[in-house]
């Protein structure tokens, strides 16, 4: 590791003789790094980021499996891509991108189709050679009584959107398997901008810019706090009153605070708990250099009890000669609700959540040194570049304002 790293081989009993930086910053996810080089960059203050894990990166973090010469995305695949033009300009002062360009493919019935479902995955499906025109007032056709109507559950939004067919074959089962609730159950806002092109155009992001950092995700994280006034400390939980970087002693001392953490863990739960969903994986290894051409496959029948496999080795073919060419690794991806200790991954935001959120979001304004920011944090999902867009004003707005000298 670079010398950023401060590991604790003992924490301390108190905080008695502790020289308090000027921030302290708890998760070393994206939101967390950004603030750190911004504060050091723009106000010269010191800056101690604290995390319960053994790594930095939160959950973009990944690594290098020496088997394959894959690089593993820990937590499930990160794909940066954005329109935001500040945000691309920052991210490539710490990293250059690949020229990947993301593609999915689905396995229905025994057959692979392309997605997002474009005019190459209609003409498939139906086995025929629609024009844009003849394919438009098909699907118009097949949504049937819903066409022109904006229901408020999923089963029938993603009818009104797709016809019926072709929600059926790929967006029925596997929403059914990622949720574990019927889609007739879950709120229509969860698909409400489901893409489908009349077009032969198979890039699953529309962004002006995306692309894989060609170093990988953890040096362009590295080098973004590759700064003698950072710190360090992993294996460091915000929670443990027996280390000097715990919510009480920095409270005590009076020292601002930014927390990606869960929100709802910053106040023990006292309101109740936030509901998220979590993903498990089941990694799979091969005899073979490529098992699916594709990095991302989607299996989309009922009768497959995993959503998705990714194979890594396949979102950088630019080190196709430094991978193993016998060998390759699968993750297949498995989701379900989260449960406390699990890693949550995306909010429920059922109308119950958002309320729940609402009130501890009241709270947190009691807290006039320390911001709250991240997925955990606000109980949000957001992408890799909305995070660091958010982490970017949030430091503007709320954070100089705090540390400046």
């Amino acid at each position: 590791m670079v010398n950023y790293v401060e590991r604790y081989a003992e924490h301390a009993e108190s905080t008695e003789g502790v020289v308090y930086p000027d921030l302290v910053v708890v998760g070393a996810g994206l939101f967390g790094l950004t603030v750190a080089q911004q504060a050091v960059e723009r106000a010269g203050v010191r800056v101690r980021i604290i995390d319960v894990r053994d790594h930095i990166g939160g959950n973009a973090y990944s690594y290098m499996d020496e088997e394959t010469g894959a690089e593993i995305h820990r937590y499930g695949a990160h794909l940066f891509h954005t329109s935001n033009r500040r945000v691309w300009e920052y991210v490539n002062r710490f990293t250059e991108f690949t020229g990947y360009v993301h593609r999915v493919y689905a396995t229905h019935d025994g057959e692979v189709y392309p997605l997002p479902i474009n005019l190459g995955t209609i003409n498939q499906f139906f086995r025929a050679h629609y024009t844009p025109a003849e394919a438009r007032a098909l699907i118009e056709e097949q949504a049937g009584e819903l066409a022109g109507t904006d229901p408020a559950n999923l089963n029938d939004k993603g009818i009104q959107l797709i016809g019926r067919p072709l929600y059926e074959a790929f967006i029925k089962n596997y929403t059914g398997k990622q949720w574990q609730t019927d889609p007739a159950e879950l709120p229509a806002s969860i698909i409400r901008r489901l893409p489908v092109r009349f077009n032969y155009d198979n890039r699953y992001f529309r962004d002006t810019w995306e692309g894989l950092p060609r170093d990988g995700y953890t040096a362009w994280f590295e080098r973004m706090i590759d700064d003698p006034r950072i710190t360090v400390s992993l294996k460091t939980d915000f929670f443990d009153e027996s280390q000097p970087y715990s919510r009480r002693a920095l409270r005590e001392a009076g020292v601002p605070v930014v927390y990606t953490g869960p929100v709802d863990r910053y106040f023990d739960y006292e309101l109740g708990d936030l509901k998220w969903r979590t993903v498990d994986f089941k990694e799979v290894r091969y005899d073979e250099g490529d098992h699916f051409g594709c990095p991302v496959m989607n299996f989309s029948d009922a009768d497959v009890p995993y959503t998705r496999a990714i194979e890594f080795k396949n979102f950088n073919p630019e080190r196709r000669e430094q991978q193993n060419p016998e060998r390759t690794v699968v993750w297949e991806e498995y989701s379900r609700f989260a449960e406390r200790g699990d890693e949550p991954y995306y909010p429920i935001n059922t109308e119950a959540d958002k309320a729940l959120y609402a009130r501890y979001e009241a709270l947190a304004a009691t807290e006039p040194r320390t911001v709250f920011g991240g997925r955990l944090g606000t109980y949000q999902y957001y992408d890799m570049h909305q995070v660091i867009d958010a982490a970017l004003t949030a430091f503007d707005e709320r954070i100089l304002p705090l540390i400046a000298k």
